[in-house]
């Protein structure tokens, strides 16, 4: 195998900033955040807007996320037909 081809993984935590759950994984992704884990250990922080914690497939609860109004834009557009 070649060398320096394979990405660097590291210890990452995710943090659903909905539902505020976090957990700590290895990723490739690399942040400019850090948060101090439950081990006193510092690990670069993720955030995310939906996992485990708030998906409705999970949760068994529907809970829409609109974060740029496409909603209110879907019923205007059909409201008149």
């Amino acid at each position: 195998m070649r060398a320096d081809i394979h990405p660097d993984y590291r210890a990452v935590v995710f943090q659903d900033v909905s539902s505020d759950f976090a957990f700590l994984t290895r990723s490739t992704l690399k942040s400019n955040e850090s948060i101090k884990w439950e081990d006193g250990e510092e690990y670069p922080l993720i955030k995310v807007e939906i996992s485990s914690a708030s998906h409705p497939f999970y949760t068994g609860k529907h809970k829409i996320v609109d974060t740029s109004g496409r909603v209110d834009k879907f019923r205007r557009r059909y409201a008149q037909k």
